[in-house]
């Protein structure tokens, strides 16, 4: 079952149990699906699970950014919703690999790419991004490039 096919899965299931946050949540993440694939002029043949996380591992990202923000704002109440939601994305996600597989990753791209000092901090983080396959976030493969290299 692709990720799309459980989404609509999960969206019905949520409608009957009468879940209004959980079935919100779900019809956004379609939108964005949709959404990108009406841009790529790809409705037609649909997107692939890696695309999908794709999109979702950014719409998480922006829901644990928004929330931050709130949470700076004073707004503890939407802080919670936008971290609620970011908990139902993240289970369309592949599970992210601990500090220690991270840290291992970095570095293999170091010595690999022979890296010495941060103006090679780029490209190990771009290498590691490719490896790590959406199971790193981008903030924790930066910060740990980034102490490994100083």
């Amino acid at each position: 079952m692709t990720i799309k096919e459980q989404i609509d899965q999960d969206l019905k299931q949520a409608m009957l149990a009468g879940n209004k946050t959980l079935a919100m949540t779900l019809r956004g993440l379609k939108s964005v699906i949709l959404y990108a694939e009406v841009a790529k002029g790809t409705r037609e043949q649909g997107s692939s699970d890696q695309e999908v996380i794709d999109l979702f591992a950014k719409e998480a990202k922006k829901r644990q950014e928004s929330a931050d923000l709130y949470r700076q704002g004073g707004n503890e109440e939407r802080a919670v919703l936008e971290l609620e939601e970011k908990k139902v994305i993240e289970q369309y996600l592949p599970q992210q690999m601990s500090d220690e597989d991270l840290n291992s990753l970095v570095d293999q791209a170091v010595a690999e790419l022979g890296a010495m000092d941060m103006k090679q901090m780029g490209q190990v983080i771009a290498l590691v991004k490719e490896r790590s396959q959406n199971q790193a976030d981008g903030g924790r493969i930066a910060k740990a490039v980034k102490e490994r290299l100083n």
